[in-house]
């Protein structure tokens, strides 16, 4: 397992071969086995494998192909309409249509998520994580039909790789882990940090490439701008109370 941990890889490109349903019932069922809250699995996971949906949903993930390649596509999701409607079944009144089960279910999903990657990628499978998922929730909810009480929160594609991308880099276990209490960062301590990410040959041609400063102006100037966060930040919000997330009463 730490074999599998330590050589992970993100596959954009997959084998035009299907996963049998025994491989991925046992993927799945690592899944589920996942820390949650109070053990209520506020979650879904939603299997897609139809290639008019999987079309669909590759034109609301900015159409990346690795969509239509991948033979299966999961769709993580917040859940507290289960639960919810178990609770009602059940004469309890529930009381979960709030930010802070939306955290809790996140949390869930994104467990769930991670022991499914880990279970595939020990069963010689590849994935990616999709952060488009949040940027076209409302439109993914419309594809997948997911209800109120119910929101995708990430995406991953499922398959065979076509393809042995070279490990990315990370930072430092020091720029990372903070002893006993939180310990701020003073500008030194930023640029050791960072320093081997901006001096590697693939940033640099990156810098290059995007014609910015420095690596960091990558992030704010072309792939997470201001005006998109706002944006996209707003979109989301405007989902999660049409979903039920938001109820402060």
């Amino acid at each position: 397992m730490m074999h599998t941990i330590k050589n992970h890889r993100s596959i954009r490109k997959y084998k035009n071969k299907n996963i049998d349903n025994k491989t991925l019932n046992e993927i799945l069922n690592s899944g589920i086995r996942a820390s949650n809250t109070g053990n209520m699995q506020v979650y879904s996971i939603i299997v897609t494998k139809d290639e008019n949906l999987k079309k669909q949903l590759w034109d609301v993930h900015f159409k990346q192909n690795m969509v239509l390649q991948a033979p299966v596509i999961l769709t993580f999701c917040a859940d507290i309409n289960r639960f919810s409607k178990w609770c009602n079944f059940r004469d309890a009144e529930p009381g979960y249509d709030n930010f802070l089960w939306l955290y809790n279910a996140t949390i869930d999903a994104i467990l769930a998520s991670q022991n499914i990657v880990l279970a595939a990628e020990d069963k010689g499978l590849g994935i990616c994580y999709l952060g488009t998922t949040t940027y076209m929730a409302d439109k993914i909810v419309d594809i997948l039909k997911l209800p109120k009480g119910v929101v995708p929160v990430t995406t991953i594609t499922l398959g065979y790789a076509d393809e042995n991308p070279e490990l990315t880099d990370r930072l430092p276990l020091s720029g990372i882990i903070h002893n006993e209490t939180y310990n701020d960062y003073s500008e030194s301590d930023i640029n050791k940090i960072y320093k081997e990410k901006e001096n590697s040959k693939e940033t640099i041609d990156l810098i290059e490439e995007n014609k910015t400063q420095n690596l960091a102006q990558i992030f704010t100037q072309k792939r997470y701008t201001k005006k998109d966060n706002v944006f996209f930040s707003n979109q989301f919000l405007e989902l999660l109370k049409k979903q039920g997330f938001m109820n402060n009463k």
